[in-house]
């Protein structure tokens, strides 16, 4: 059995999120990270040497040289470098949010179509070992709840707390409820920053799920949580760590005296096992895979439809926190809608 052939990857931007991929990529044994891009030279440097490869001088550099590449740059500079990118034939994993618009993110993916290779967004949270076996046991949600919060750090003060952490909850929520979205309501404020730092939202779906999402950076305790009710069962999901709790009702028990009514509810536990992996790991394998079975002639379809309508969701939310709308209705057939597919 022939052994597969090494890809070659790099990375643009070396900032936070930038060295977890430069890391993974590193840690490969497959993979051969070529260099890593960044304005500031000299943090380019440092991350450079330790992980013995080369510093380039613009994202451009890569075209020739590599075969796959992480774009983990500020959000307004995704398009051009992507594009850049997937233009010269390279299949890249930009990170979320995507891009400002949702113009740019079609433009984007109708140049990945073109060109025959692969664009991937990092929601990272879709490997999460946790989500992928909650996929397999949600049926016919209620109520669904999630809270995304954590302290506030400076280094995402330009993308508001939709994009920057909420829009990984949208995007679960969206492929959890087969059912397309009829209503939204949404509140937000800035705290720490000149856009919006909490954010609260409702979405209706024609199904009658409820979903109620909560995303702050203004809060001292990290919580990463997502709680759905369903007609058999109560599942709480620990994003952090990868933990699926799953309450059943067991037996009902109602006694009647002259002194009280009496009422006893038991009910148990499931504490589902998770496959627990590094996701953003498995995130750069996935495009590593499709990368390979495209260029074996595969079919690999790229993940379009998914990607537009989590950044149409989180874009339609911005403006109405921005606007101070609080709601609106929406229409089936856009593109958030399960039947915009």
């Amino acid at each position: 059995m022939s052994r597969p052939e090494r890809i070659r990857a790099g990375v643009v931007g070396a900032g936070h999120m930038g060295q977890y991929h430069i890391l993974v990529y590193a840690e490969l044994w497959d993979v051969d990270l070529v260099g890593v891009v960044d304005l500031d030279r000299d943090r380019a440097a440092k991350v450079a040497a330790h992980y013995d490869t080369r510093v380039l001088d613009d994202h451009r550099d890569l075209i020739g040289r590599v075969d796959v590449a992480s774009v983990a740059v500020p959000t307004e500079q995704h398009f051009h470098v992507t594009r850049d990118l997937l233009e010269a034939g390279v299949s890249v994993l930009v990170e979320k949010p995507m891009t400002p618009t949702i113009e740019e993110a079609r433009e984007l993916f109708a140049i990945a179509r073109r060109t025959g290779v692969m664009l991937h967004v990092g929601h990272v949270e879709r490997f999460n070992g946790a989500v992928q076996e909650l996929k397999k046991i949600v049926d016919r949600p209620i109520l669904i709840e999630s809270r995304r919060l954590g302290p506030f750090v400076p280094r995402v003060q330009k993308d508001t707390v939709v994009m920057d952490l909420m829009i990984h909850d949208l995007d679960i929520v969206l492929a959890l409820v087969d059912s397309p979205p009829l209503r939204i309501a949404a509140a937000g404020s800035a705290v720490h920053s000149e856009v919006a730092d909490v954010a609260n939202v409702q979405i209706g779906f024609e199904s009658g799920t409820l979903a109620s999402m909560t995303a702050s950076r203004a809060t001292e305790e990290k919580i990463r949580t997502l709680a759905i009710t369903q007609p058999d069962a109560y599942i709480v999901l620990d994003y952090t760590d990868q933990d699926i709790q799953i309450h059943r009702r067991a037996a009902q028990e109602y006694t009647l005296n002259r002194e009280a009514i009496r009422y006893r509810q038991a009910s148990f536990v499931e504490h589902l096992r998770v496959h627990k992996e590094n996701p953003l790991k498995l995130e750069i394998l996935h495009l590593i895979d499709a990368r390979r079975r495209a260029r074996a002639g595969n079919t690999v379809e790229l993940p379009e439809v998914e990607d537009l309508r989590s950044l149409a969701m989180a874009l339609e939310i911005e403006r109405l926190i921005r606007d101070g709308r609080g709601e609106v209705a929406l229409a089936a057939y856009g593109p958030w809608g399960a039947r915009s597919a």
